[in-house]
């Protein structure tokens, strides 16, 4: 763990460089990323949630965790999102302080849980969140059907981002 590595709410003056580091990060030309956009950063810096975080190695935004208590329709349940650490400073401890972080926020503003989703190839975030006290609950599997007379339009069935996920779970048009 890097002392010299400030945890700190995350604010208007942070926006372009957690986008930023956001599209380094995320690639946004596949799934399930595809939804990093200034709304989404946007959408959490104004959420009166305080569970948003940037970690500052002087000025530079090199982590950062956007948390909310928006999850499905539960109003007791808190929702991580979006984390990242720039690459040259990964293995720092500064992902596991990024947690823990949000999720203080998260729990004072009322969370009785905090929900967060990784994709099943991503075993490093899979770890991360185990080391800080998550576990592996429900897993939902997207049925997909192609339209017959475009078999070949994005044959493979698709990743959906969180988000999307979210809001086909919020209208009732995703089962688990």
């Amino acid at each position: 763990m890097d002392p010299a590595i400030a945890i700190v709410p995350m604010g208007l003056g942070h926006l372009r460089q957690v986008l930023d580091l956001g599209h380094e990060v995320y690639d946004t030309t596949v799934k399930p990323y595809t939804s990093w956009s200034l709304t989404s950063v946007a959408e959490h810096l104004d959420s009166p949630d305080n569970a948003c975080w940037v970690a500052l190695d002087s000025d530079r935004v090199v982590g950062f965790v956007l948390g909310s208590m928006e999850f499905e329709l539960r109003d007791d349940w808190g929702y991580l999102e979006w984390i990242a650490v720039a690459p040259d400073m990964q293995g720092h401890g500064i992902a596991g302080r990024l947690v823990e972080a949000c999720c203080n926020a998260l729990f004072e503003r009322g969370a009785r849980r905090i929900v967060t989703d990784v994709e099943s190839s991503n075993e490093a975030s899979a770890k991360l969140m185990s080391r800080n006290g998550f576990g592996a609950s429900t897993t939902i599997t997207l049925f997909v059907r192609a339209d017959p007379a475009e078999p070949d339009i994005d044959a493979e069935s698709p990743d959906l981002s969180p988000s999307i996920k979210r809001n086909l779970a919020r209208t009732g048009r995703l089962r688990r």
